[in-house]
């Protein structure tokens, strides 16, 4: 076996300023895919850079929270709020979609008209992930699973860290990272599973859950050093700089830190010293 590794950029189309990290950090740097928002302000010109950049694999970033809806608020009142955006309040909206058949008809409505978008770009559809990761939600990824293999998604990522193996890159909060993979770990197993069953790629891991927003270079660095063979996926956040409006990131997220990440010339070496093949879902569906 070999160690392969997916490094996605999430949130492209949400402004120039990820835009600009994601190009940079593919032509420059060891950024190997990046998840579009259909429905953010930039996104026009996250396709026009996209199309300059055909070894990048590109995948839809479905956004079900946090967000904007592709579909009108009249034909999702129970998924927006009175503003007519997605909500933040995840725990309510999963009971929602969970017990309510008319939610769950908006919810797939909803992300059928991003899978549209999506493919009114004339980009191909590399993968298929989620904002905030709604997608462990057990409803809407049976009715996902269904919308990515009709629209051809060669792969879906799967957002379960080694609890143990991210101790050992970080050297830090080592209950927080058990509690997390241990709690989301059948939920995960059994979402692998059922994607495999359906003929699409699945990563065996997940890097950035327990440092979202806080990749920095040494940060990418350490998880490199204890990469195993197999599929594994490093997800950030870069971004050139911060950005006031619209829909700023959370002042928090050092979202310049993780797109110097990228580029950074120890982290290329070190994927060159360790034989580490950068790949994407779609050229692991083709390997298959």
């Amino acid at each position: 076996m070999t160690k392969r590794l997916i490094v996605t950029a999430d949130d492209f189309g949400r402004s120039v300023e990820i835009n600009r990290a994601v190009e940079d950090g593919h032509a420059n740097g060891i950024l190997s895919a990046a998840s579009l928002m259909v429905t953010e302000g930039a996104v026009d010109d996250a396709v026009e850079r996209a199309r300059r950049l055909p070894g990048l694999g590109v995948g839809l970033h479905v956004t079900l929270v946090d967000g904007i809806p592709a579909l009108a608020p009249a034909q999702i009142p129970d998924l927006v709020n009175e503003r007519g955006l997605f909500t933040l309040d995840l725990v309510r909206l999963g009971t929602r979609i969970f017990l309510s058949k008319d939610a769950q008809r908006q919810v797939k409505a909803e992300m059928r008209a991003q899978f549209e978008l999506f493919k009114a770009t004339g980009l191909k559809l590399a993968h298929v992930d989620f904002h905030h990761h709604y997608h462990q939600h057990p409803t809407v990824f049976a009715l996902v699973l269904d919308l990515a293999v009709e629209y051809g998604a060669p792969g879906i990522r799967i957002p379960w860290e080694p609890p143990l193996l991210s101790y050992r890159a970080r050297g830090d909060r080592l209950g927080t990272r058990l509690f997390n993979g241990i709690f989301h770990w059948r939920r995960n197993h059994a979402m692998a599973a059922k994607a495999k069953a359906r003929g699409l790629v699945v990563n065996e891991r997940a890097f950035g859950l327990n440092d979202s927003g806080q990749m920095d270079a040494a940060k990418v660095n350490s998880f490199l050093d204890v990469l195993p063979d197999g599929l594994s996926e490093i997800y950030c956040h870069p971004a050139t700089a911060h950005w006031t409006a619209p829909r700023p990131m959370p002042p928090h997220y050092r979202i310049d830190e993780e797109y110097k990440a990228l580029i950074a010339p120890e982290n290329r070496a070190k994927i060159a010293d360790l034989g580490i093949l950068l790949t994407t879902f779609a050229q692991e569906a083709a390997r298959r």
